[in-house]
């Protein structure tokens, strides 16, 4: 049969022929389902300057004639269609979403039965939905040239709730083989029609089915039970519904709330939709279209239509696959954090907005990505989603979790592809998200996906020169055989973290330490805890176990702390067993129980006197930003004071205990409090000044 294919037009409103050559009807269907997969693309080129009014617009142009029979809904009918009116849909506003879906699904449906060589009415009548309103009468009019309905599809369409006729016509598609079209039909279950009883006292239906010879037909009904309908004269091809709004909904025969709800749900549908005369959705399904076809002036108005935002994108991607579900979706990260959740003062909503067969089901989706990614805009495409009954809601969590764990994977490849093709744009925009993605780390329950986002952090490094960056990949690569952890250290900039004694520690074995300064650090890297089989410890958490080649070993005197060859501070020799003994016991007797767990002697320090180790020294530092103690701090760590033998000042004390024990005691006091300090635990520090003074004081 001889094929005319239709092609809706925005610009001038005219079907065109695509093609007038002989085809069988397989190439028919495969030419049909390439034309629904490029309907996207048709759409900007369609729409470039609103038509004149009087073409797309909806004229009374219907009247019946001859006498109308009375039906009655089934019982079981009347009480789903008061459930669907009343209570099925969280707001009402939807009936536009619904109805325009099922005006769209008639386009479809007329389209492939056109390229199968059917011949139909009104073969020039261009494919399109008008709607028109008049706050006046309170009426909303919707218009299809889509299939229309014979007398008999009426009844068994819109007489009967949950017979969806899109459905039928999908299975007698699948039968034979054409899914590709069935992807475009939106409809499912048949209650979308029932949805303008939320809105209606009345609800009009003019229907001309498209099959040559065809009468035409007026459905109406109040919704409460019964139903009419009549022959009736000067119909188009196509549906025609007519909804007498109720008081409380004129709302929806005001134009700027029609036109706004829209552009919310159906902005995206494959064919033009007319509202009193002009066309509305002229932005693209640009999730649709193949990367390489979109520009980035596509991609910027696209941007800004879905966020409502003025910026460029800093990054864009898109990702697409039919296994093992099928995905259509397109992502977005604005240039900048609005200033309103950057500095704290409001939480972000998700960015994503879920669409099924190009139609919005949920906007601000919190469910098709994990929260701690809100800050992308974008859509996510999908016809596997399992609706519930009203297309609102998502049924099969299991189906869910499976979609957001591909859409997250493929997410945080595509960051670490960015991270190694620019790493400078890259950490630009990790110093404005990098919250985002430690949320992430410590949200995220499964450790796969908390490493491939762990991937995605860097910091600075004992082994790189101040202000080089580092990955946890790079220092892992970098490690000697042998080691077992990867040592970080949290402190707020490098000039803290090198004179640490938890750095020289580390530092005099030759074992690279990683110098987190961002305040959550410490909670994120102890949640990631292990990174390419490696634990992630905290250098204050160094137990001295670490095995190092002794050729790397460095001696005390040549360790690099910033006091190379110094020895002002270090005495000519260890104390003796005998006099550290001594020190310790007096050392514990001084400072008491509430102050020190215990206090023993250690070889990690060089150029400190002292420092303090707990269990777990992150642990502890995160309860005491959290909690309210109602003991005094020092009596809730439970700290070990560690002494460095060789230091002069513990040479000192332990003649000045003898001689003058209350100014060795002002003194190990003052060393236990710089321990203190130095390791993120201290508290008030007035009475510190106090007794600096008492020093002074003895000592000059």
């Amino acid at each position: 049969p001889k094929i005319a294919s239709l092609r809706w037009l925005c610009s001038d409103g005219k079907a065109e022929s695509a093609d007038s050559q002989n085809l069988s009807s397989e190439e028919a269907i495969s030419q049909d389902a390439n034309e629904s997969d490029r309907s996207a693309e048709n759409q900007e080129e369609a729409v470039e300057e609103s038509s004149p009014i009087n073409d797309h617009i909806t004229f009374d142009t219907e009247k019946v004639v001859g006498k109308s029979d009375t039906h009655e809904f089934q019982a079981e009918t009347r009480q789903l269609l008061d459930i669907v009116a009343r209570s099925l849909y969280s707001d009402r506003e939807v009936f536009i979403r619904e109805i325009i879906s099922n005006a769209s699904d008639a386009l479809e449906k007329l389209r492939h039965f056109q390229v199968t060589g059917a011949k139909i009415v009104d073969e020039e009548i261009p494919l399109e939905i008008k709607i028109s309103i008049d706050d006046k009468k309170k009426t909303f009019t919707i218009q299809d040239t889509g299939i229309g309905m014979t007398k008999e599809e009426m009844m068994e369409n819109l007489g009967t709730i949950a017979r969806s006729g899109s459905k039928a016509f999908m299975q007698q598609l699948d039968g034979a083989g054409s899914n590709n079209i069935s992807s475009s039909i939106i409809g499912q279950f048949g209650v979308g029609f029932y949805s303008t009883f939320m809105v209606a006292n009345t609800v009009e239906v003019y229907s001309r089915s498209a099959h040559i010879d065809s009468p035409s037909y007026h459905w109406s009904s109040d919704g409460t039970g019964k139903y009419d309908i009549a022959e009736a004269e000067g119909v188009q091809r196509g549906t025609k519904i007519v909804i007498h709004l109720k008081d409380d909904a004129a709302d929806f025969s005001i134009h700027d709330t029609v036109e706004n709800l829209i552009k919310k749900y159906s902005n995206f549908v494959g064919c033009p939709i007319y509202l009193d005369g002009v066309c509305v959705n002229t932005v693209q399904a640009l999730w649709t279209k193949r990367p390489k076809d979109i520009s980035d002036q596509e991609h910027e108005d696209f941007y800004r239509f879905i966020s409502g935002g003025f910026d460029t994108p800093l990054y864009k991607f898109q990702y697409t696959t039919d296994a093992p579900l099928s995905i259509r979706s397109i992502f977005y990260v604005p240039d900048d954090i609005p200033q309103i959740y950057s500095m704290g003062m409001s939480r972000m909503d998700p960015g994503i907005s879920l669409f099924s067969r190009r139609v919005l089901i949920q906007p601000k989706c919190k469910e098709i990505i994990p929260d701690w990614l809100r800050f992308l805009k974008g859509v996510v495409d999908s016809e596997d989603i399992p609706l519930n009954l009203s297309r609102e809601l998502l049924q099969d969590s299991a189906l869910i979790r499976k979609l957001s764990t591909v859409l997250t994977g493929r997410i945080l490849r595509f960051f670490a592809d960015e991270a190694k093709r620019d790493r400078v744009k890259f950490e630009n925009f990790f110093g404005k998200y990098g919250l985002f993605f430690r949320e992430g780390v410590v949200t995220t329950e499964d450790a796969s996906m908390k490493e491939d986002i762990a991937k995605l952090f860097s910091f600075e490094s004992s082994s790189e020169k101040p202000g080089k960056l580092t990955t946890l990949t790079a220092y892992v690569d970098r490690m000697p055989p042998g080691r077992k952890h990867i040592y970080y250290l949290c402190v707020p900039n490098r000039e803290a973290a090198e004179s640490s004694p938890y750095f020289e520690a580390l530092k005099r074995k030759n074992i690279e330490i990683l110098f987190a300064y961002h305040m959550h650090d410490d909670i994120v890297l102890e949640n990631i805890h292990k990174f390419k089989d490696k634990y992630i410890v905290s250098a204050e958490n160094y137990k001295g176990d670490e095995a190092v080649d002794t050729s790397d070993e460095k001696k005390p005197e040549d360790a690099d702390t910033g006091n190379d060859k110094n020895t002002e501070t270090l005495a000519s020799e260890r104390l003796s067993e005998e006099n550290e003994s001594l020190l310790i016991n007096w050392i514990k007797t001084t400072l008491g129980e509430k102050k020190v767990a215990d206090v023993k002697t250690t070889d990690n320090l060089s150029t400190h006197p002292a420092m303090i180790s707990v269990p777990d020294m992150a642990l502890v530092k995160r309860i005491l930003k959290t909690s309210q103690l109602n003991i005094p701090r020092s009596e809730f760590i439970k700290a070990t004071l560690e002494i460095n033998p060789t230091h002069k000042i513990m040479h000192q004390l332990a003649k000045l205990q003898g001689d003058n024990p209350e100014l060795a005691a002002l003194v190990i006091e003052q060393v236990y409090e710089n321990a203190m300090i130095t390791a993120g635990l201290g508290e008030d520090p007035r009475p510190m000044v106090k007794r600096l003074n008492e020093i002074f004081s003895k000592m000059l």
